[in-house]
C-alpha cells in the first residue's frame, strides 16, 4: 500500500505553483535525467581505478578531480574563490604498538581486544583490572576506580556514554563490552584489522590518555574468570564480589597529516539568491580491504553522488535556458563520511555561506539498490525518507506533494523514528546541517549483503528505480528552490549528539 499523508493531500492546492509553465518546465528537465546517464557517470566513479575512494588517497583524488571537471563543464561556478574544491587537512592517527596482559594472559591486538580509545605512552603500566559493570553512582561508591583499569559490562550502550564519567572518577583506563556474542565481536575486529594499516581518521586534537579496550562478553569472562551469567548479575547489583586482576597494557601513537578536499559547484539564483539550498552527498568509499579487494562502492555512496552529478546537470541547463532558480543551489560532495562524517562536519563548522541563508538541505546516500525489506515485495518503487518533519512543519508536506505530483514512490519513514535500533538518522551529512537547525530529507534505499563489502558494484544497481528516485529529489529541490517563502523552521531538534 502506498503511503501517503493526507496532510499532503489537502495541502496540495495551497503549495501548488500558480503558473502551469512552471510544472512543465519540471517536467521538462526532470525529463534529463536518465539511468544512461547515471550508468555512466556510476562505471567510472566505481570503477577499479578509483581504488574504492578511500578519502586522502589516489582514487578520492582522481574521484574530485572527475566531479570538478563535470561542474565546471556544465558552466556551475567554482563557489571557493574560483575553485571547486574546499581543501582541509585531517589526521590520521595509528597505533604501531598495542599491548594487553591480564595475569598470564597476552591478548591479541584486533583478535582478543579493540583499541578504541586513545593514548600515548613511553613506557608500559601496570594496575589492577577491577569490575564496576554498570557505569552508575551506585556501583563507582562501590568500587574503587582511581589508578585502575575498569571492567564495564555496557550491553546496548556506546563507549563513549559511559566512559566519561568513569573517567573523571579517576579510572587509568577501561575494558569495555558493548555487545553480546562473539561472532559480533569478531566481524567488528576483523574490520578493524583491515583498516589497522591506514590509521584513524580525524581532525587533530590533543592526545588523550584515554586507554580504552573493546572485548567481547566472553572475553570478559575469562579475564575474570567468572561465568558470563554471574557477571550479569553483579555488574547490577555487587560488582566488588568479582575479584580483580593484574594488568599490564602499553599504546604507542603515530600521527600524519592527511590532506582532502569537498567538491562543490554553486548555481546562482535570481530573486532570492542570498538563500541557499544545499544537495549533498559523500564521494569517498572504504578503499582496499585487508585482501587486497577493491571496495568499489557503487551504492554506498557512488549511487547519490551520480544522482546529484544528474540534478546539477538538470538544473544547469534549465538556467542555460532561462529557467535559473529563484534560490541559489550548492551541489556538494562532501569527503570523509565513512570516517565519521568528517567532510560535512568541516562544511558545516567553515561554510562557503552562511548556515542562516542555507535554506534546507537534500541529502543523497544509496539510492541505487533494493534493500532486505524490499527484496521480496511485490511493489519495489519505494525510497526510505528520513528526517523531513523534524525542524519544518513544511518540509515533509512539500516532498510528498512532489511525489503525488510526478513520481509516486513508496514513502517509508520506518527509519525517522528517533529510537530506531539502526540509527540511520545519525550516519549521513545531513547530520551536520540539522545540528544547525537547517530543515533536512536524508534519501536512503536501506542495507543489503553488499554494504560496505567489495561486492557493492555497478551491475547491481537498480537504474530505473534509482532514476525515478533521483527524479523526485529534483521535483523536490525544484519546488524549494522557487518557491515564494523558504520553508519555516517551525520544530525543534529533538535528537541529541551522535
Amino acid at each position: 500500500m502506498r503511503k501517503r499523508s493526507w496532510i499532503a493531500g489537502l495541502m496540495v492546492l495551497a503549495f501548488a505553483w500558480q503558473v502551469n509553465a512552471q510544472d512543465a518546465a519540471a517536467v521538462k528537465y526532470a525529463s534529463t535525467i536518465t539511468a544512461e546517464d547515471l550508468e555512466e557517470y556510476l562505471t567510472f566513479l566505481a570503477s577499479d581505478e578509483m581504488e574504492g575512494r578511500d578519502t586522502g588517497e589516489k582514487g578520492q583524488k582522481m574521484a574530485a578531480e572527475y566531479l570538478a571537471n563535470f561542474y565546471e563543464g556544465l558552466g556551475l561556478t567554482g563557489p571557493v574563490d574560483g575553485s571547486y574544491f574546499q581543501k582541509f587537512n585531517l589526521s590520521s592517527v595509528s597505533y604501531p604498538q598495542v599491548s594487553l596482559n591480564v595475569g598470564k594472559q597476552k591478548l591479541a591486538n584486533n583478535e582478543d581486544f579493540i583499541f578504541i580509545g586513545d593514548a600515548d605512552m613511553s613506557r608500559s603500566a601496570k594496575t589492577d583490572l577491577v569490575f564496576l559493570g554498570l557505569a552508575n553512582e551506585e556501583n563507582l561508591a562501590k568500587v574503587d576506580v582511581k589508578g585502575k583499569l575498569v571492567g564495564l559490562w555496557a550491553i546496548g550502550a556506546r563507549a563513549q556514554t559511559v566512559v566519561p564519567e568513569v573517567m573523571e572518577a579517576g579510572a587509568a583506563g577501561i575494558v569495555i563490552v558493548t555487545m553480546e556474542g562473539q561472532a559480533n565481536f569478531d566481524r567488528m575486529a576483523n574490520w578493524y584489522k583491515s583498516l589497522s594499516g591506514r590509521g584513524r581518521l580525524g581532525f587533530e586534537q590533543e592526545t588523550k590518555q584515554e586507554p580504552i579496550f573493546l572485548v567481547s562478553s566472553d572475553m570478559m569472562s575469562k579475564l575474570f574468570d567468572t561465568p558470563v551469567e554471574i557477571l550479569k548479575e553483579a555488574a547490577k547489583n555487587n560488582p566488588e564480589s568479582i575479584k580483580s586482576q593484574k594488568v599490564n597494557y602499553q599504546v604507542k601513537k603515530n600521527t600524519k597529516v592527511v590532506p582532502t578536499e569537498n567538491v562543490m559547484a554553486f548555481l546562482e539564483g535570481t530573486d532570492k539568491k542570498e538563500e541557499v539550498l544545499v544537495i549533498s552527498s559523500h564521494y569517498d568509499h572504504t578503499g582496499i580491504d585487508s585482501q587486497g579487494r577493491v571496495n568499489n562502492g557503487a551504492d554506498d555512496d557512488g549511487s547519490g553522488t551520480v544522482a546529484v552529478m544528474e540534478i546539477a546537470q538538470a538544473f544547469a541547463k534549465a538556467a542555460e535556458e532561462g529557467h535559473q532558480p529563484r534560490r541559489s543551489i550548492l551541489f556538494l560532495n562532501v569527503t570523509g563520511e565513512e570516517k565519521g562524517l568528517l567532510g560535512s562536519e568541516y562544511y558545516s563548522d567553515h561554510p562557503i555561506f552562511p548556515l542562516e541563508n542555507t535554506v534546507n538541505n537534500l541529502n543523497i546516500d544509496m539510492v541505487g539498490r533494493i534493500d532486505y525489506e524490499y527484496q521480496d515485495a511485490e511493489d519495489q518503487d519505494y525510497i526510505y525518507v528520513i528526517g523531513s518533519e523534524m525542524l519544518s512543519s513544511h518540509l515533509k508536506i512539500i516532498n510528498e506533494y512532489n511525489n503525488i505530483t510526478y513520481t509516486n514512490l513508496i514513502l517509508d519513514y520506518r527509519y525517522d523514528a528517533e529510537d530506531d535500533p539502526n540509527r540511520f538518522y545519525y550516519r549521513s551529512d545531513h547530520y551536520n546541517f540539522a545540528k544547525h537547525n537547517i530543515p533536512v530529507i536524508f534519501f536512503f534505499n536501506g542495507v543489503h549483503d553488499d554494504y560496505h563489502q567489495h561486492t557493492d558494484t555497478v551491475e547491481k544497481i537498480e537504474f530505473p528505480l534509482m532514476t525515478k528516485r533521483t527524479k523526485l529529489i529534483f521535483h523536490t529541490a525544484w519546488d524549494l528552490a522557487n518557491r515564494e517563502e523558504r520553508t519555516p523552521v517551525d520544530g525543534s531538534n529533538t535528537r541529541g549528539e551522535r
